[in-house]
């Protein structure tokens, strides 16, 4: 990734609620994030389903005219636990392929309102980019103040030196859509010192030489 130059996004991957929740602001979000990656020609990766936001905001964007990608594990797929599918879809064997496949496939991830499935994805996406695996942006799209608490509770925690600040600086929060892809496009990848002595590229993770074991996890 280069600092000089705004960060290229074919592709983005959203994680959100397979219900509507309460607020109807929560489903305008959602539907108005899908068209704005249609009008931008960005295509969607999602978890694949017609329920919820999950729906909303993949069928804004499959009827804009983006490509739309659903990953999900077989179990849940033959379970129909998240309605039809939009788009094309993927079938994978295990929630860890699901989001090693939406990694691969996405050049950024937007979490929309949601439950703890909606959590476990961004937290999981942000702590392998903490940890060097990847470099692509991630961010809060903050309806209504969804987030507020979460994005307190992250504050804390670098506080408290449980999260270094380099981790802290992964996630951007952003209240409409088109704040949020534009912060996306210009994000600039800024790693801990520590981590960035990983390297993933060996299947065992050994290492070359001895690092510094104070990385904050």
């Amino acid at each position: 990734m280069k600092e000089s130059s705004a960060y290229q996004i074919k592709s983005i991957c959203v994680f959100c609620g397979s219900n509507p929740g309460k607020n109807a602001k929560f489903v305008e979000a959602a539907n108005n994030l899908g068209k704005v990656l249609a009008k931008r020609k960005i295509h969607l990766v999602y978890g694949r389903g017609s329920l919820g936001l999950m729906g909303c905001v993949s069928t804004a964007a499959h009827v804009g005219g983006s490509q739309v990608l659903g990953i999900i594990p077989t179990a849940l797929a033959e379970g129909n636990f998240v309605g039809k599918t939009v788009g094309e879809e993927l079938r994978v064997p295990t929630m860890q392929d699901r989001i090693s496949k939406m990694l691969d496939n996405s050049d950024a991830f937007i979490a929309l309102p949601g439950g703890i499935g909606t959590l476990e994805e961004i937290f999981q996406i942000a702590s392998w980019a903490q940890l060097n695996i990847h470099h692509k942006p991630i961010g809060l799209l903050n309806v209504d103040g969804f987030f507020n608490k979460l994005l307190s509770f992250l504050d804390q925690a670098e506080e408290e030196n449980f999260i270094p600040h380099s981790a802290r600086q992964i996630f951007i929060s952003a209240s409409t859509a088109e704040e949020m892809v534009d912060k996306l496009e210009d994000f600039v990848y800024k790693p801990d010192p520590v981590a960035t002595q990983l390297d993933w590229s060996k299947g065992n993770n050994s290492k070359k030489h001895k690092i510094d074991l104070s990385l904050h996890l």
